[in-house]
C-alpha cells in the first residue's frame, strides 16, 4: 500500500484521504466526523458501491438475502471476524433480494457467496457459509497477497 490510503467513510459514503499509519489511529471522516474504521459491516447499494470497491482498503462482501437460513447464520460468523480485520479490510454487505442487478453483475449464483475485491478488482470468492477459524484463515490467506 502506499504512503495515503483513500478510503469511503461507512457513515456517509464520502471518500477520505488518510496517512495510512493514521489507519490504527481511529481517523474520522472528513465530511460527517464519524469513524472511518469501525470493524462493523455495513451495507452497499449502486449509490456508495463504487466508492468502496475502488477504494485503497479490500472490501469483504457478505451476498446475502433474508430467506436464507445459511446466510442468517453466516452473517453472525462475518460480523465475528470482521473486528479483528478492521484495519486491514472493509467488510461489507449486499441483500441480493434488494440490490438484484448488483448482484447480477457479479454474477452471484449461490449464497452466502463472500467476495474479496481490491481497487475495484475481485480477488478471491467463496461459496457457501464457512465457521469463524475458517472465514479467519481464508481471509489471512487472501489478504497476505495484497
Amino acid at each position: 500500500m502506499s504512503d495515503t490510503l483513500v478510503i469511503g467513510c461507512p457513515n456517509c459514503d464520502a471518500l477520505n484521504r488518510i496517512p495510512a499509519e493514521r489507519i490504527t489511529q481511529h481517523p474520522k471522516c472528513g465530511s460527517c466526523k464519524e469513524r472511518l474504521v469501525t470493524g462493523i459491516p455495513f451495507a452497499l447499494n449502486p449509490r456508495n458501491i463504487d466508492n468502496h470497491l475502488n477504494a485503497d482498503l479490500p472490501v469483504v462482501v457478505d451476498f446475502w438475502a433474508s430467506w436464507c437460513g445459511p446466510c442468517k447464520q453466516y452473517s453472525k460468523t462475518f460480523e465475528m471476524v470482521a473486528a479483528p480485520f478492521a484495519e486491514q479490510a472493509r467488510f461489507c454487505t449486499l441483500n441480493t433480494e434488494q440490490e438484484s442487478q448488483l448482484a447480477g453483475k457479479y454474477h452471484i449464483r449461490s449464497i452466502p457467496t463472500t467476495i474479496v475485491f481490491y481497487q475495484g478488482e475481485e480477488i478471491a470468492r467463496e461459496s457457501g457459509g464457512m465457521h469463524p477459524q475458517q472465514l479467519h484463515q481464508w481471509l489471512d490467506e487472501v489478504l497476505k497477497h495484497i
